[in-house]
This record gives C-alpha cells, structure tokens and sequence, in this order.
C-alpha cells in the first residue's frame, strides 16, 4: 500500500498546497534525473508541512537525520530566519554534491550545515546546541536510537518529526524487522509519559512528537 489516502484527494492536498519555490522544484527534478532512488525524495506535501512548522515553532535550531539531496533541509531553511541553522546527517557524498549545489544557488542555503557520517556518530558534536525541531528520515532501524539521543538536546516543548511512520501502511500487519521496528516506535512514542504525539498520513506518514 503506496498510499496513505486515496490518490485523488493526495493530489488535490497538493495541489492546494502552497507552491514550494523554483530552486525546491529544481532540486525535486535533479533527483529525479540524477539518483536512483528518487522515491526517497521528501517532496512537496511534506516539504512545507515542515517548512510551516519550523516557522510556527519559531524555531531556530534545526537537525535533520537523513538529508538525501537536501530537499527537506532546503524547505526548513526557507522556514528560518536568517540567522538560523539547519544541521543536516548525510553519509552517501553523491547525495551532499546534489544538494550542495542547489544550497549555493538559494538564498537560504547558508543556514544549512552538512555532517558527514553516520548521524549517531555526528550527532554528539551538537550536544552544546537545544534542538528546536528535528527531521528523522533515515535508517529505520535505528529511528529509536536517534530519538533516544535527541531528546536530552531538545529545547522545552521542541519538536521531533518522524517520517515514514506508517511504512506504507506495513504497520498495520508488520512482516518484516522494519516493519516491525517502526510500529513498535509509534507505540513507544504513544505510551511515552513525556512525549505527546499525533501521527498523520501524508505520504507515507508523519509522526509529530512534541516534549510535555
């Protein structure tokens, strides 16, 4: 199960979307055209669903896990002010260059730091920062992990994105480790005496975790 909702109503949400910018359809198409794997791409549905939360949260600070070719991080950056900041994992060097290239060319991509490496590994170096908003999207596998060791870093009431949180609806009836890993996150998240929750099916969904 690809979708969510029915693919007519997707479109239509998109379509009556704010439009996202012509350097954000650029990058869209470069990874198109460029990756082999294109499908990992956030898009536009949640590229300003993050974009309208860092701006709401007035966050400043922003971490995400995962960056690809920087779709996302480049939606958050346009959400920041000038002097906020967006530190990007990233471990696949292709990916960095694709992104790097269209950052240069935004106005907004100065606010956007890479770190090269594995994210468990890289993520210690921002424990002088308070995370105002983080983007979970790489190995599931480890999405626990990474939740485990932003929380202490968090700004009061910050937020924690979590994409892919219904797994193409494999939640549903998990099969796989994967599958699995992810369910029991969400129910991890739901049960979590400081952590509230509401997990929504755009694309193949988002979990908006907030500290109480």
């Amino acid at each position: 199960m690809d979708w969510m909702v029915d693919p007519a109503i997707e479109n239509y949400c998109q379509t009556m979307t704010s439009g996202e910018s012509t350097i954000l359809a650029e990058l869209a198409q470069a990874t198109v055209d460029r990756t082999r794997y294109p499908v990992n791409l956030s898009g536009r549905l949640v590229g300003q669903t993050l974009k309208m939360l860092v701006r709401i949260s007035r966050s400043k600070t922003v971490l995400e896990i995962g960056m690809f070719t920087g779709y996302a991080a480049l939606s958050m950056a346009e959400g920041l002010p000038d002097d906020g900041v967006v530190y990007a994992c990233e471990t696949n060097p292709r990916s960095i260059a694709i992104g790097q290239e269209f950052f240069d060319r935004s106005p907004h991509g100065h606010k956007i730091k890479v770190l090269f490496g594995r994210a468990l590994d890289t993520i210690p170096e921002l424990t002088a920062e308070k995370l105002d908003l983080v983007f979970i999207d790489a190995d599931k596998k480890k999405y626990r992990d990474y939740l485990e060791m932003v929380l202490p870093i968090m700004s009061p009431h910050g937020l924690v994105v979590i994409d892919d949180a219904l797994w193409k609806g494999k939640v549903l009836d998990p099969q796989e480790e994967r599958d699995q890993v992810i369910a029991d996150l969400n129910r991890y998240i739901y049960q979590h005496p400081n952590l509230e929750s509401v997990l929504l099916p755009i694309r193949h969904g988002l979990n908006i975790v907030r500290k109480v």
